[in-house]
This record gives structure tokens, C-alpha cells and sequence, in this order.
């Protein structure tokens, strides 16, 4: 095993007819938290769905523990140890918070609570009371929250997590920070617009702009 959980090389990726990455390069060693800050439109969430595989990767390389990820489908990817927070949280509305959590496990074929579960539990005790809860019903804070324990659940390698601090008040961005933080033995990037925030989190950031990486 190397020494990067994640490693981004020459990265280009096309949608319709614009280019939105340009041979974006970075790695997230492994158990670190690295940061990709920039401007709305700059090219963040293109490159934590290029990672997942939902924006089609026109050249490049995306390793996850070395093997290459863009010769793996999408929805066999979370299987490899990828979790994935969206912006927009994309919870299943009409589904109670616990049925959220493990609806990851089921596409996996695991009909049991699962440790990852469990860890999401402890890690966030916050969501007990509203584990019977329709997510449709929660207030955005507490939507984000439970989007990162879903993400949890199947990131027992690297969290990708887009814009975690994005909408929440400043005590909420701290209790998430402090979770994230606590993570042991798990690589994780984030995306931010503000530099400010993202330094909750770590120190190791990159910079990306109009599609390129122009700082690390």
C-alpha cells in the first residue's frame, strides 16, 4: 500500500461542450485530511464526481489505494470504501433518517447493522432521537448531518465531502468539524469556498481555479 489513500493525476474531464478540468493533479496520503478550495465554478464538485464517477473523465488517472478507479462503474465503487457527502445532501425524503443510513448497506447486500453503522451512531449520538424521523421533516443542519453519517457508513477508506459547511450556522460547522476530525484511520477531502472554514479542518489545502489546481 502507498503511501496516498487517493492520488489525482493530469485530470481532464468535459461536459457537453466545455472542458471543466484541466489536468488536475493532487493526493490525499493516507489518515490526512486535505482540503480543494475555490469559487463557485471553479471546478470542486466536478472533481469529487469525477472521483465517484458521475462526470465522465476525459484523461487521466484516479487511483484509490493504487488501483484505478476510472475503469471501475459507479455503483461499484462505494463498495471499494468510498464515501461521498453531495452538497445538496441528496437524502430520500420520504425514507426515516435510519433507512437513509442503511440504504447503503442494502445496495451492498448487507442486511445487518454493520459496524460502519455503528461508528456513524457513535460518532454522532445527535441522531438518536431522530432516527424514526422522515428526512424529508428535518431542518438543513440536521440534514447535513445525517448525509455525513451516510457517508460514513461507506467510507472506510476516503470521505469526499462537497461544501459540509455550506448553509449550516457556525456552531453546527463546528460539531461537524469536530466529527470529521475524529475519524481515525480514514483519508478525506473537502471542498470549500472559504479558505476560513476549510482551516477547522486542516491546513493542507489546494487551491483550484477555472478547472486547474494553481496552489498547494
Amino acid at each position: 500500500m502507498g503511501v496516498n489513500a487517493l492520488e489525482v493525476k493530469d485530470l481532464s474531464v468535459k461536459l457537453a461542450a466545455f472542458v471543466i478540468l484541466r489536468g488536475v493533479s493532487f493526493a490525499v496520503p493516507h489518515g490526512s485530511t486535505v482540503g480543494l478550495v475555490g469559487r463557485n465554478g471553479a471546478g470542486k464538485t466536478t472533481t469529487l464526481k469525477s472521483i465517484v464517477g458521475l462526470a465522465p473523465v476525459l484523461g487521466g488517472e484516479i487511483r484509490l489505494d493504487g488501483r484505478d478507479l476510472t475503469a471501475v462503474a459507479p455503483h461499484h465503487r462505494a463498495g471499494l470504501g468510498l464515501g461521498y457527502l453531495p452538497e445538496d445532501r441528496r437524502l430520500i425524503a420520504s425514507l426515516t433518517v435510519e433507512e437513509n443510513l442503511r440504504l447503503p448497506l442494502w445496495a451492498r447486500g448487507e442486511r445487518g447493522d454493520g459496524a460502519r453503522l455503528k461508528l456513524a451512531y457513535d460518532l454522532m449520538p445527535e441522531l438518536a432521537p431522530l432516527v424514526r424521523r422522515r428526512a424529508g421533516a428535518l431542518s438543513g443542519g440536521q440534514q447535513k448531518m445525517v448525509a455525513l453519517a451516510r457517508a460514513v457508513v461507506t467510507g472506510t477508506k476516503l470521505l469526499l465531502l462537497d461544501e459540509p459547511f455550506e448553509g449550516v450556522s457556525p456552531a453546527l460547522s463546528r460539531r461537524l468539524a469536530e466529527v470529521i476530525r475524529s475519524l481515525q484511520g480514514v483519508a478525506v477531502l473537502v471542498t470549500e469556498s472559504d479558505a476560513n472554514r476549510m482551516r477547522l479542518l486542516t491546513e493542507q489545502i489546494y487551491t483550484i481555479e477555472r478547472g486547474e489546481i494553481i496552489q498547494r
